[in-house]
């Protein structure tokens, strides 16, 4: 069958109907697509740009959010769902690290906090948006988290035990070198195992290891052990002492360096005083569980400061009657640390009543970033208070020192975090030095009267059964 002319003719105009409906078509889709991609280039440009200004916003939110009238809950959160409700992680969805962060009061980590937006590594915060990871920023997170948990698991425990006394010429040793088992019958077996099964254990090292020097003129009491005795503080568990007192230095610059020595080779570690400045003001650091613990210490403990406080090139101790050194160190201490202990030697000897000076100062130091202060030098207990929910232990008084019949203690510092919140249980363990002994009390009747008559000294402490101190 043909086709005719007039039907060929029709054909050919339907077809370029059709072309020209298709050009149509296209030309619209075409400069649709134009147009969206303009659109695109307006969303995501980097000229002034909406997700720009996200990454402003959110920088400012989390000034505002982290600041101190507005303080961060104790458990920091990895993960953050609104701005209201926040779920804890164990881990981070994206992007893990192992950065620690501490901050001047109590220390904070966070692995990898993420958000809704983006995730981040800010170091000790979580925002609801982007937060940004300026140095400037993190510093101001770090300031906002001063009561945040440091969100670790960790359990151990340190102990402090007060002054004790090596000199050769001195009743403590010479009866000691009467004793058949030597330091084991000085000391109760009782308070020796708590020492040694302490992860840390401290005390006030009141003397001078050296067989060099000469007494200082116009110095009533002079102490010296021979280097040998160091094995004495071995055998009690001693991993650390304080040097920051009025002792150290009785027999001159020599004398100290051979006890600088004498330690070192024991291996046992020392604060408080070093062969400059800047070693007397360093601390000492210890990890438990991931935890870091720093001890400083410094004195300020004689009238005519005969001991010599450390110079840029001469060795001393650390000083404390004006106390702006000390506070440097704690405060460089505890940036570097998650708890941070002071030890300070100061008080009067053989009184009760607290010093003005005690009462003001050992709150300056926990206001500086300490965890506890820890007093040592009046050789008798003192009371204890606590200040922002922080003890102070004025003074730990003799632990071995001389024939004197006198209550003493081992203070055991029990810390203890389950990854949100963060525990110290102060133990007072009572004893008695009596005739160059130092005797636990065991009896409940004689625990309790040590108890009652350190409540009687302090400013705001209650002590239980368990010899746990609370605040009252």
């Amino acid at each position: 069958m043909g086709y005719t002319k007039k039907k060929i003719y029709a054909a050919v105009g339907t077809a370029a109907c059709v072309l020209v409906a298709v050009i149509v078509v296209l030309a619209i889709v075409l400069g649709g697509s134009k147009n969206a991609g303009e659109t695109d280039l307006t969303a995501t440009g980097s000229d002034g740009s909406p997700a720009g200004n996200v990454a402003e916003v959110s920088a400012e939110t989390s000034e505002e959010e982290t600041s101190p009238e507005e303080p961060e809950t104790e458990s920091l959160t990895e993960e953050e769902t609104t701005p209201e409700e926040t779920t804890p992680e164990e881990t981070a969805t994206e992007a893990p690290t192992t950065e620690e962060s501490t901050t001047t009061e109590a220390p904070t980590t966070t692995e990898a906090p993420t958000t809704t937006e983006a995730p981040t590594t800010t170091e000790a915060s979580t925002t609801t948006q982007a937060p940004t990871t300026t140095q400037e920023q993190t510093t101001t997170e770090k300031q906002a988290t001063v009561k945040a948990a440091t969100g670790k698991t960790y359990d151990f425990t340190i102990c402090f035990a007060g002054d004790i006394n090596l000199d050769e010429d001195w009743a403590t040793t010479q009866y000691l070198d009467t004793c058949e088992n030597g330091i084991y019958d000085c000391i109760s077996a009782e308070l020796i195992t708590r020492m040694q099964e302490a992860d840390l254990m401290c005390l006030n090292n009141e003397f001078t290891y050296s067989t060099r020097g000469t007494p200082l003129a116009n110095k009533v009491y002079t102490f010296r052990a021979n280097p040998s005795r160091v094995e004495i503080l071995k055998q009690l568990g001693v991993d650390t002492v304080y040097l920051a007192n009025n002792h150290v230095y009785d027999y001159g610059e020599d004398a100290l360096l051979d006890t600088f020595d004498t330690l070192d080779s024991a291996g046992i570690t020392y604060f408080g005083a070093g062969h400059n400045l800047t070693e007397a003001m360093e601390a000492v650091y210890y990890e438990f569980d991931g935890v870091t613990v720093s001890l400083v210490a410094a004195s300020r403990a004689e009238k005519y400061k005969l001991t010599p406080q450390a110079t840029a090139t001469s060795p001393g101790i650390l000083r404390c009657y004006d106390t702006s050194l000390f506070i440097q160190a704690i405060k460089t201490a505890k940036a570097n640390s998650d708890f941070c202990i002071a030890v300070v030697h100061w008080g009067t000897e053989y009184s009760y009543t607290l010093e003005d000076v005690q009462l003001t100062t050992g709150k300056e130091y926990l206001d500086a970033g300490a965890d506890i202060v820890i007093g040592a030098h009046s050789h008798c207990l003192q009371g204890m208070e606590y200040y922002d929910g922080k003890p102070i232990i004025y003074s730990l008084g003799n632990y071995w020192f001389n024939d004197k019949t006198l209550d003493t203690m081992l203070l055991s510092l029990h810390f203890y975090g389950d990854g949100t919140t963060d525990s110290l249980d102060v133990e007072v363990v009572p004893a008695v030095q009596k005739d160059c002994k130092t005797t636990i009390a065991s009896s409940d009747s004689e625990r309790r009267r040590i108890f009652d008559f350190l409540e009687s000294i302090s400013v705001n402490v209650e002590i239980g059964d368990d010899g746990i101190v609370r605040e009252e």
